[in-house]
């Protein structure tokens, strides 16, 4: 970065860090201990929809190496109402290390194959003894997480204060996006 850069006030862009998606079993310990919510053995990966045949091979080539293990679901493929691709896995809700792997092999594959720029953030799926459901989210592009709350039965409501208290509880275990403008809300996200 340059003086100039410096001078007006841009900044080089975070790189994405993959690996900080390993933190999540340990973060997911805190957040049992401290707000009662469990993981769901559900998780997914979100990005920018494309087409052609390169990006279609990348895609087969991510479910049949995730597809490979006899003991899981297939991993499927769905769109959401926003036009945003979706490949969502599925585990048994005390596999979270498996489905942070799973993740992380979406994610790899992904960037390995030039799809870097279209992946837009992965969650796994939380919900406690109240039906209340949570995500940890991980901006791709921001190497950071953040959490999002949708209220139960209400239509595209998100529990704040439940979303700051989290923030809170795992300050120590994750990244945690400063930014709040970037909290971006996940509305219908298969796999919450």
């Amino acid at each position: 970065m340059g003086l100039l850069d410096i001078l007006l006030g841009r900044t080089k862009p975070v790189a994405p860090d993959l690996d900080r998606l390993f933190a999540l079993p340990s973060a997911a310990v805190t957040l049992e201990a401290a707000a009662g919510f469990r993981p769901t053995g559900q998780g997914a990966v979100c990005f920018a929809t494309v087409e052609g045949s390169a990006f279609d091979e990348t895609h087969r080539e991510v479910r049949a190496l995730l597809d490979a293990d006899a003991g899981r679901s297939p991993v499927e493929l769905s769109r959401d109402e926003y036009g945003y691709s979706w490949l969502v896995s599925r585990r048994s809700p005390d596999d979270l290390p498996l489905l942070v792997n799973d993740l992380h092999a979406v994610n790899s594959s992904m960037e390995a194959n030039g799809f870097g720029s279209q992946l837009l953030c992965s969650l796994g799926g939380f919900q406690d003894g109240e039906g209340r459901r949570l995500a940890l989210v991980y901006l791709y592009k921001r190497g950071t997480f953040y959490p999002f709350a949708p209220l139960p039965g209400a239509r595209e409501r998100r529990d704040n204060a439940l979303e700051l208290r989290i923030r809170a509880v795992l300050a120590d275990d994750l990244t945690i996006e400063q930014d709040l403008g970037r909290w971006f809300p996940v509305w219908g996200a298969p796999g919450l």
